[in-house]
């Protein structure tokens, strides 16, 4: 029998602890902690990620500073715009909503975002010291899954751990995580051979791929932890994960639904990276 891996509970929690930390920065050091939020264009899914996260913000105690520029803005606007961002004393955590528009320089302008205010935790720095598994501020999907992991008592020492995806966002730093966590990691990607056979033998099965239902049961081995990243959309337009979860879920141990699994704690796990970067600024 699973356990289904609840991250709207495992959310909820960890909002009330983020909201008394919030507080008690706001009575120590005489101001909000500060989120700032750049969006650039017009993406309708980011303009509903930003609105989202502006929310969580407000019921955290976190005062949010939503920049918005146009589709057609400059390099150099932007660049300014972030710069005075990471000069304002006010702001705590900076971050700027992906994808920006082709024509601007991605890495350029967040080059720009200094370690200390690096909420998403995507810097080289950041990523550098997870690496090292030195104290950092860590990309918050792959962290929120850590979070849950750990609130689930699920023990990472000495398991396999596979890890489907690679990208910088999730892939890369949920195996460093886990790999810091003393389980044994194998990283899959398009390339690999053999994914299924890798795949069924591994204790816990991180999917973050972006292909509807790809994890399929025959892929699992029995009383698997199955952690399923993907966020698709399947013929009908119902929202889906990477993993089939009809179908694998009765080989798991402990698996997350899509939605209301990962999805709840990257947020999450952003307000809890702004109140750690205030809590460094101001020494608490």
């Amino acid at each position: 029998m699973f356990k289904l891996i609840d991250g709207k509970a495992h959310s909820a929690r960890l909002r009330g602890e983020i909201r008394a930390r919030a507080e008690k920065f706001s009575e120590a050091c005489g101001r909000q902690i500060g989120l700032a939020v750049v969006l650039v264009g017009n993406n309708p899914a980011s303009q509903v990620y930003v609105r989202n996260k502006i929310k969580a913000c407000e019921e955290a105690g976190i005062k949010s500073f939503a920049n918005y520029l146009p589709d057609d803005a400059t390099q150099s606007q932007v660049e300014e715009l972030v710069t005075s961002l990471v000069e304002d004393s006010k702001v705590d955590g900076i971050l700027v909503q992906l994808p920006l528009p082709k024509h601007l320089d991605e890495k350029a302008i967040l080059d720009l975002i200094p370690v200390e205010k690096d909420v998403d935790g995507f810097s080289e720095q950041n990523i550098g010291r997870l690496c090292m598994n030195r104290d950092c501020l860590v990309a918050c999907t792959p962290n929120g899954v850590m979070q849950m992991l750990k609130a689930e008592g699920i023990d990472l020492k000495g398991k396999n751990a596979v890890v489907i995806g690679r990208s910088n966002i999730v892939g890369k730093p949920m195996a460093m995580l886990l790999l810091n966590a003393d389980a044994t990691v194998t990283v899959c990607h398009s390339k690999t051979e053999n994914l299924k056979e890798i795949c069924r033998n591994a204790d816990i099965l991180v999917a973050a791929i972006g292909r509807a239902k790809f994890v399929t049961a025959d892929m699992v081995k029995q009383g698997a932890v199955v952690i399923d990243v993907g966020i698709n959309r399947n013929a009908e337009g119902k929202l889906c994960g990477d993993v089939d979860f009809d179908a694998v879920k009765e080989k798991c141990s402990y698996i997350t639904p899509v939605p209301g699994g990962v999805g709840p704690m990257t947020i999450t796990m952003l307000l809890y990276n702004t109140v750690c970067a205030a809590e460094r600024s101001c020494k608490l």
